[in-house]
């Protein structure tokens, strides 16, 4: 059955999207990490004045760990709800998700450290 658009309908998904960012922010201990990177971040970068650019890989890391954290729960919660007690099959798939986290993080640090080293290298160096 083909459904009409309905702007109504896309204004409520993004309710369910928010009530997840949400449930993120109340539940889960590593989101509140990720959170706290993203404030250190940002305030380094207002401090260095980052260019358009430099932001844009910013914000790119932070979205990257976030979202990838965010699959991560869900992944997470999805396997406690199908199998509650222990299967190491389960947990492989939790292991994997946690590593593609651990991949995102990685690749969030490496951006970061290619954009703020030289501005505290030059901040250091008095230029």
């Amino acid at each position: 059955m083909k459904r009409t658009f309905s702007l109504k309908d896309r204004l409520k998904s993004f309710t369910y999207a928010f009530n997840g960012l949400r449930v993120m922010l109340k539940n889960e201990h590593n989101f509140w990490i990720h959170c706290f990177a993203t404030v250190c971040a940002v305030t380094t970068g207002i401090i260095f004045n980052l260019s358009a650019l430099e932001w844009a890989a910013i914000v790119f890391a932070i979205v990257l760990v976030v979202a990838g954290e965010t699959f991560n729960s869900a992944v997470e919660r999805l396997c406690d709800f199908v199998q509650p007690g222990r299967d190491e099959r389960i947990g492989i798939i939790k292991d994997m998700s946690a590593g593609a986290v651990l991949l995102c993080a990685i690749a969030a640090v490496i951006i970061g450290l290619l954009v703020f080293v030289p501005k505290f290298a030059c901040a250091l160096s008095g230029i």
